[in-house]
Order: structure tokens, then C-alpha cells, then sequence
């Protein structure tokens, strides 16, 4: 079912092209998230503390840069969270990502 999941999850935007019969985009998706991420920064500036996720600067992993959960606070990030415990599957599929990521990061 995880594979299935993830799947499903990396290929969303085609997901939901498929899903409006080739009538449309995932714009509104991608804009979705931006205004949830936005959102819970300005909560956070203004002192009700959100956690989202976000790409930033991290120490989560060997990486300089991570999607993590952020909490946004009054002085913006004030704190990256760790990684939760993950399976085998995940584990696996994590290290691929950081590798990929590193690519995209020195290149």
C-alpha cells in the first residue's frame, strides 16, 4: 500500500489532470499550498505559532537545505522538526531523495 501511496503522491499533479478528464491543471493545488505556507507564517509573525511544511535551511540531515515541519514563530522559523520514525520502505525512499536533492543542490 506504501509504494501505491507514495506513487499516487509524486505523480499528483498528473492525478488530478486525470481526475478533470485532461480539463485543466493543478495550479490551483500548487497555489493551495503556497497560501497554506503563507498563511502560517504570517500566524506565526503574528505570535499564534503554525507548524507546515517547508524547505529551509536545515540540521535534520547532512544536507544544508530540507523539507521539514516547521514551526513558524515571531521571528519566522523557530524551530525545524525531526523526522519522524520511518519504515523500511521510507527509509529507503528518503535516502533517495537526499541523494537526488544533493544533486540539485551542488549543481
Amino acid at each position: 500500500k506504501i509504494p501505491d501511496l507514495d506513487k499516487k503522491t509524486q505523480d499528483a499533479g498528473t492525478e488530478v489532470v486525470n481526475a478533470k478528464n485532461g480539463k485543466g491543471s493543478a495550479t490551483l493545488s500548487m497555489a493551495y499550498a503556497g497560501a497554506r505556507l503563507g498563511k502560517a507564517i504570517l500566524a506565526g509573525l503574528s505570535g499564534d505559532p503554525r507548524v507546515e511544511c517547508a524547505y529551509v535551511k536545515s540540521s535534520i540531515t547532512e544536507l544544508p537545505y530540507f523539507t521539514s515541519r516547521v514551526e513558524f514563530g515571531k521571528s519566522g522559523v523557530a524551530k525545524v522538526l525531526p523526522v519522524g520514525m520511518l519504515n523500511d520502505y521510507e527509509t529507503k525512499r528518503l535516502a533517495e531523495a537526499k541523494a537526488q536533492l544533493k544533486q540539485e543542490i551542488e549543481t
